[in-house]
């Protein structure tokens, strides 16, 4: 993995805002993951576009936190969505 990739969606992935439980969820094939509001704010900056280190950028301006602070949890949660296909890391 590239040390700041491009953080992408596969197709059939989605965001989704589950209006039964008022919650954000991420839906992906036969699978939904219910998200709190750390990693709703983190996938609201996926665009299919932006490297990891763009998204920590824009985090850290959101909620006026370091980013360095930001950088591990956003690597830690994408490398996790990674592991269960629903997110790709491109290089």
């Amino acid at each position: 993995m590239s040390a700041d990739p491009v953080v992408i969606l596969p197709r059939g992935v989605r965001l989704h805002e589950d209006r039964v439980r008022g919650r954000p969820v991420l839906l992906g094939p036969e699978r939904a993951l219910m998200l709190d509001d750390i990693a709703h704010a983190i996938l609201t900056e996926v665009d299919n576009r932006s490297r990891q280190s763009q998204i920590v950028t824009r985090l850290a301006a959101r909620f006026s936190a370091p980013e360095a602070e930001i950088a591990g949890d956003v690597h830690d949660f994408l490398t996790d969505l990674r592991d269960r296909r629903l997110l790709d890391l491109l290089p």
